[in-house]
C-alpha cells in the first residue's frame, strides 16, 4: 500500500499495512500504535475472551499493546504482525493468570468448546478433562510441562532453565507427552 501523509501530517491506516505500521511504531509514531490497535483489538479481545474473565480481557489487552509499544523494535518481520502480537497476549494472559493464581482456569478455558450445542460442550469438556487427568495428577512433571509450555507460553529455553535440563530434553519430553495426549483422545474417540 502506498503511504501518503495527509494535511494533518498523520498517516492513516488504510494507507499502510501492519509491516510498516509497526516500523513506525518502533519509531515512536503513536497515531501508528492506534491503527493496529483499532486493526487487531477486536479479534485479539475475541480470542483473549475464550481464557479469561471478561472483567480481565481489556487489562490484558492494554498490556498487549504496551509490551508491543516496547518490543516494536525487536519484531524480526519472520511472520505476520497479527501472529506477533497474539504471541505477546497469549503471554500477558499467561502472567495475568499467574497473578491471580488462575492457571488452571486459563488453562480449562483455553480449550473450553464454545458451541451452543450443550452436548457437544459437555463432550469437549469431558475430553479435555480426562485428556489433562492422564497426564497424571495436578503437580506431576507432564502436567507441570503442559502448564509451562500450553498455558504459560513458556519458551523451550526458559522451560529448561527451570528444570535445569538441557532443550533437548524439553523437546523430547514435549513429544512424549503430545503422543499421550494423542493416545488417550483417540482412545476415547473409539
Amino acid at each position: 500500500m502506498a503511504e501518503q501523509a495527509r494535511s494533518d501530517g498523520l498517516i492513516h491506516r488504510d494507507e499502510r499495512d501492519d509491516g510498516t505500521l509497526l516500523a513506525a511504531v518502533a519509531a515512536g509514531d503513536e497515531g501508528a500504535l492506534r491503527a493496529l490497535y483499532e486493526t487487531h483489538a477486536g479479534w485479539l479481545a475475541i480470542r483473549l475472551r475464550r481464557a479469561l474473565p471478561a472483567s480481565a480481557v481489556e487489562d490484558v489487552l492494554q498490556e498487549t499493546f504496551v509490551a508491543a509499544w516496547r518490543g516494536a523494535g525487536r519484531f524480526q518481520g519472520n511472520g505476520e504482525v497479527g501472529g506477533w502480537l497474539w504471541g505477546i497476549a497469549r503471554r500477558q494472559a499467561a502472567l495475568w493468570a499467574r497473578r491471580e493464581g488462575r492457571v488452571e482456569l486459563v488453562l480449562d478455558e483455553a480449550h473450553h468448546h464454545t458451541s451452543d450445542d450443550p452436548a457437544g460442550t459437555a463432550a469437549s469438556r469431558t475430553d479435555l478433562d480426562r485428556a489433562f487427568t492422564a497426564l497424571g495428577p495436578a503437580g506431576s512433571p507432564a502436567r507441570r510441562l503442559a502448564r509451562m509450555v500450553l498455558v504459560e507460553d513458556r519458551s523451550l529455553a526458559a522451560v529448561a532453565r527451570e528444570l535445569d535440563v538441557p532443550v533437548g530434553t524439553v523437546k523430547s519430553r514435549l513429544h512424549h507427552l503430545r503422543r499421550q495426549l494423542r493416545g488417550t483422545l483417540r482412545k476415547e474417540g473409539d
